[in-house]
């Protein structure tokens, strides 16, 4: 029996986050995975980022994550979304090489003295006590006993997965890997509900079999602009993506075997991902639609395989045959593998605290798709801030909740415990209320002294953050100082079409020589922006008092007469940290909250 601090189950982004974190701040932590070759593994696209998700991973990389570095190491193509658009739409993505980006998710946690990576499945969660369970460790399937304070679970799409091609039937967690069955039926022993949802990959053609001559081409930006505040420089190649489209006789062979997909033959009964629905749901969502866009992204510089992004299907394989060459350019493809469906066991999560703990067992939390959401992104954030939490129940310390002000992270969690999702969740920026505060220029000022203070900022990255945050202050103060023609420099910053580059051209005081590109378009911003920023952070103010109103973990919410019967019941079912996250959570009115709030403020 081998005694640890930490156990994290699972070796996907949401596992290599979480080990990161508790191994990074000093845990004696395990890191359980069936195969310690597919640490990393891209199951879907290979990319990092995207809107929302580009916020995401800047977010980890300011607290000390390490997505961010291994997407800059992986990188073939890299570009800024919306980069004609407004800076609280914007956002960095990534092509990556498979292989590259894996192979530095494994050399960054190879780098870990705290880390131990096993290779094996877990059976069961160990837990004593006779009232309220707390977590004692994990057994494996062959036996073995690793003992923790805390086990924090990252399955993904493993906890009984069922792969879907047609008819066919497969248990699996991806192509050619086990699903882990028994866990379920030991967490349903432990008080928890589980779910079922269902998400999905397109087939992979090979870039031999392409005609490209008449497709689009998607280059990179360039200069590249890298994820990691700490990366400097991308000597790596680009590599060109494709563009093409589906068409009326794509969409007519779906149609024809619609009754041979199993979303719609009944053979899948779970939801999916709403804003990445398989081609066939594409079809009979939008009847009215002749095309859907076809993004043809390679896997990597050394593998000719070509992720065909835009017809996730669980098709047979005659009709992803027939479907794929009615496409131009793909006319003569070569399938290196099909597309397919994968169900899987999720926990609803009403059944966990914003700190990602769940709320029946003391010490187990959860982080990933096991808690509903889709993306790489979502879930390396989840399990950086499960990875926090557990390192903070081992050592009873206060654990970390970040607010809707402060992260997309803290968006996204506080989504999925006050509004649970009943399909794969994806983080958008619309979702975030302050996303122009919530920028991607700006997650090192606003995360870096947090991760400083956890432990998960080492010296090398807090001495380049204090180097950046002196150059933009410096820079903001002779913007404010410097006069041109009766205008301060920030308020020619304010006029439409101003840049940074062509004051500099005017005003000889203004050397921006050896002034790195990202702090000139983050001063850019701060200042282009700077009335909207003062109303936004109003709003957040308004926002804090409510969330400052803590509800006392004492509670008793059946109590509260006063209160309507549906929101006794939703706040026992939910209990909410705040009296602004009570308000969040569906079904509790003005009213109820007005009325808590009395019952909160009372001697």
């Amino acid at each position: 029996m081998t005694a640890y601090e930490v156990i994290v189950v699972g070796g996907g982004h949401a596992g290599a986050e979480a080990a990161w974190a508790s191994a990074r701040c000093g845990c004696a932590t395990a890191l359980v995975t069936m195969d310690i070759q597919a640490l990393g593994r891209m199951s879907c696209n290979p990319a990092i980022g995207g809107l929302g998700k580009g916020q995401i991973v800047r977010e980890i990389d300011a607290l000390g994550g390490m997505m961010a570095l291994a997407a800059d190491a992986g990188g073939i193509q890299f570009r800024i979304l919306n980069r004609s658009k407004g800076p609280a739409v914007r956002a960095p993505r990534a092509q990556e090489d498979r292989v590259l980006y894996a192979r530095a998710v494994r050399d960054l946690l190879a780098g870990l003295p705290a880390l131990r990576i096993v290779e094996g499945t877990v059976e069961e969660v160990l837990v004593t006590g006779s009232g309220r369970p707390a977590v004692a460790g994990v057994r494996l399937a062959d036996g073995r006993e690793l003992r923790a304070a805390a086990v924090i679970l990252t399955t993904g799409t493993f906890l009984s997965g069922l792969l879907h091609r047609g008819p066919q039937t497969t248990p699996g967690g991806r192509i050619d890997e086990p699903a882990a069955g028994r866990l379920s039926d030991c967490l349903r022993r432990l008080g928890l509900t589980l779910g079922r949802l269902k998400t999905g990959t397109p087939p992979r053609v090979h870039r031999d079999s392409i005609d490209d001559r008449d497709l689009q081409v998607q280059t990179g930006d360039e200069p590249p602009v890298p994820f990691s505040f700490l990366t400097t420089a991308l000597p790596q190649p680009q590599v060109p993506c494709w563009i093409t489209h589906t068409n009326e006789r794509t969409h007519q062979i779906i149609r024809d075997n619609i009754h041979r997909a199993p979303m719609y033959s009944g053979q899948i009964r779970s939801r999916g991902p709403r804003y990445c629905p398989s081609i066939e749901d594409k079809v009979v969502r939008f009847p009215d639609k002749t095309s859907h866009q076809i993004f043809l992204e390679p896997e990597g510089y050394d593998t000719p395989a070509v992720y065909c992004n835009g017809i996730p299907t669980s098709l047979p394989i005659d009709v992803q045959e027939a479907m794929v060459r009615s496409i131009r350019g793909l006319e003569r493809a070569e399938i290196l593998q099909w597309g397919y469906a994968v169900e899987y066991d999720w926990i609803p999560t009403d059944q966990l605290t914003a700190t990602l703990e769940i709320k029946a067992v003391d010490g187990l939390f959860a982080a990933g798709q096991i808690n509903g959401t889709s993306g790489y992104e979502e879930a390396a954030g989840q399990g950086l801030i499960a990875g926090i939490n557990a390192v903070a129940s081992v050592r009873r310390s206060e654990p970390l909740v970040l607010g809707r002000d402060e992260a997309y992270i803290g968006v996204m969690i506080d989504d999925l415990v006050t509004r649970p999702p009943d399909e794969p969740y994806r983080m958008f920026t619309s979702r975030a209320e302050y996303r122009l505060h919530l920028r991607c220029d700006n997650a090192d000022r606003r995360l870096t002294p947090l991760g400083r203070r956890l432990g998960l900022v080492d010296d090398a990255r807090w001495a380049a953050f204090q180097a950046r945050r002196a150059c933009l202050e410096s820079l903001e103060t002779r913007l404010q100082t410097t006069r041109l023609e009766g205008r301060t420099l920030v308020e020619w910053l304010q006029r439409p079409g101003t840049t940074l580059q062509e004051l500099a051209t005017r005003v000889p005081d203004l050397d921006l020589r050896g002034v790195p590109a990202g702090v000139i378009e983050a001063v850019e911003i701060q200042a282009r922006y700077a009335g909207y920023l003062t109303r936004e952070l109003a709003a957040i103010e308004r926002f804090r008092r409510m969330e400052s109103c803590i509800i006392p973990a004492s509670l008793d919410f059946g109590t509260l007469t006063g209160l309507r019967f549906e929101a006794r019941e939703k706040l026992a079912r939910f209990r909410p940290r705040s009296l602004g996250q009570a308000a969040r959570i569906s079904g509790i009115s003005h009213a109820d909250i007005t009325t808590l709030a009395l019952y909160i403020r009372q001697p």
